[in-house]
This record gives C-alpha cells, structure tokens and sequence, in this order.
C-alpha cells in the first residue's frame, strides 16, 4: 500500500495524530494548514485521497471540496466538528464521500480511508497494462514494445521496470519526483537526481526499441508516460 493521503487541517496536533495513524497502516501523507495550500498541493501532487477540514483558513473546506470536485473525482472524507444535518448534507451535496466528526477516533478515521480508497478505486482485472506500444507485465516482471506484429523485449533493470509500472498504471499522469522516489526506490537510493538518471536510461531504452516519445518531462513537476 502507498496511496498518498493529503490531511488539510489547520490544528497541528490532530495532523500529527492522524498523520502517525495513517503513516502506521503504510499510507504516504502530507499536510495542508490551510485552504489555498491544500488546493495547491492537489494539483501537484494527484494524492489518492483527502481527509478535508473546513474551518480552514484563507479557502474554507466548502470552497476546497467544491473546487476538488469541479477538477475531478478524488475522494474526499470530511473531518469536522460541524455536527449538525444540515452541515452533513452539505457535505454531501458537494460531493463528499464519507463525514466524520470531531472528536473522533483515529483508527475509525484510517478505516474509513480504506473503505473509501476500495470503494473508489478501479478494479485491477489483468497485471497486463498496455500504453500505447508498451506493454508492462506486472506478475512477470516483463516489460515489451509491440509494433505490428513484432514484440522487442525492453531490457529493463528493476528499478527502471518500477518506474514504468508505476507510471503505467496511471498513463498521461505527471508523477512528481519525490512520489517516484517514494514508489519505486526503497531503501538508500533516494535522491530526487537519482531518478532522473534512471528515468534517462528508461526513455532512451523505449526510444531505442521503437517507441519514441512515451515517455516526457513534465516542467517544474516531473515525468508523464503518455500513449502514442
């Protein structure tokens, strides 16, 4: 499990709690004290999920749930001390996938998470994934380039066949470099720069082996494979 959560609340202490909590069941988190960062932070970083507060400062959750919802389907659960109906409604209304209320238990609120994360997440029905001309096998540990009737093997190291599945799996995505780091090189091998090296190689093996441009810088932010 590495599904990245976004926590967007201002109170340091609950982030903290519901940070070590979620850290402890194998999520990757990161905090938003207010609105405008959270907002910013989505954008950037495409995380799985959102746990939303909304008294939040500067963009109140209201407007970042409404905001969330008008860019895409991320799930959302609400943590809030607004107990009232009409508060719950609101946030359902907008779009909310689950409503918790404060005080709350924070292992009630890490199993909500992965409800919701199974409830919202697209069935895998084959560890084949094809983009284009490339073809990841994920049980094989075999990545190929079809073109016609041909099929060249990609002479992939590990850590380069981890960089293309993971980027396979959500295709014309911009994964950021720090996210690659987290997802494809555990242990010691994890400098941001050390990705681009690898990232280098992987583009210049599918270049070579007849699909060229798959595989793209994205300015400021990091890599795309994208279907050609």
């Amino acid at each position: 499990m590495n599904e990245l959560i976004l926590v967007a609340e201002d109170e340091p202490e609950i982030a903290k709690i519901l940070e070590a909590y979620l850290v402890r069941e194998g999520f990757r988190t990161v905090v938003a004290a207010d609105g405008k960062v959270a907002l910013d932070q989505h954008a950037i970083l495409k995380p799985n999920l959102v746990l939303l507060d909304v008294k939040m400062p500067k963009v109140d959750g209201w407007q970042v749930l409404a905001e969330l919802r008008r860019r895409g389907e991320t799930p959302v659960i609400i943590i809030t001390a607004l107990d009232q109906d009409i508060d719950r409604l609101q946030g359902l209304r907008l779009g909310a996938d689950d409503y918790v209320i404060k005080p709350f238990n924070p292992v009630e609120v890490v199993a909500r998470a992965k409800a919701v994360l199974r409830r919202t997440s697209p069935a895998e029905s084959s560890s084949v994934l094809r983009i284009g001309k490339v073809e990841v096998d994920l049980e094989s540990y075999v990545a190929r380039v079809l073109d016609g009737g041909t099929s060249k093997l990609l002479p992939l190291t590990l850590t380069e066949f981890r960089l293309l599945a993971h980027m396979a799996k959500s295709p014309t995505r911009a994964f950021g470099r720090s996210e690659l780091v987290d997802a494809c090189l555990p242990g010691g091998d994890a400098l941001e720069r050390t990705v681009d090296s690898h990232v280098s190689n992987l583009r210049r093996k599918l270049d070579d082996a007849g699909a060229p441009g798959m595989l793209s810088v994205v300015r400021g932010v990091g890599y795309r494979l994208a279907k050609i």
